[in-house]
């Protein structure tokens, strides 16, 4: 099996497969309270902590498309491009 080294976390895969697994069981405990009717504040508890578990994910793949896709650029139309590519995606984790 040939690995394609193409995006910027295949250093870092198993530790965000790690976080993601961990998010994905926070999300099934967050089922699980709800049919158990739960309290509603615990489970938004558990709602907040999923989002900012992602949101860690999420941080950590910017820092990798950065360090990876950015930094060897020399063109400048491309350097602007991935740049406002970079500054879209965090546009659209800060907006929802």
């Amino acid at each position: 099996m040939t690995t394609n080294h193409t995006h910027g976390y295949y250093e870092n895969k198993d530790q965000v497969l790690k976080r993601l697994k961990r998010a994905e069981g926070q999300v099934r405990g967050i089922a699980r309270m709800v049919e158990e009717d739960q309290y509603c504040i615990d489970v938004l508890t558990q709602v907040n902590a999923v989002r900012a578990a992602l949101d860690k994910v999420a941080i950590e793949l910017m820092r990798d498309h950065a360090k990876h896709c950015m930094t060897h650029i020399t063109d400048k139309i491309e350097q602007k491009a991935k740049a406002d590519e970079l500054a879209n995606a965090i546009g659209r984790m800060l907006s929802r």
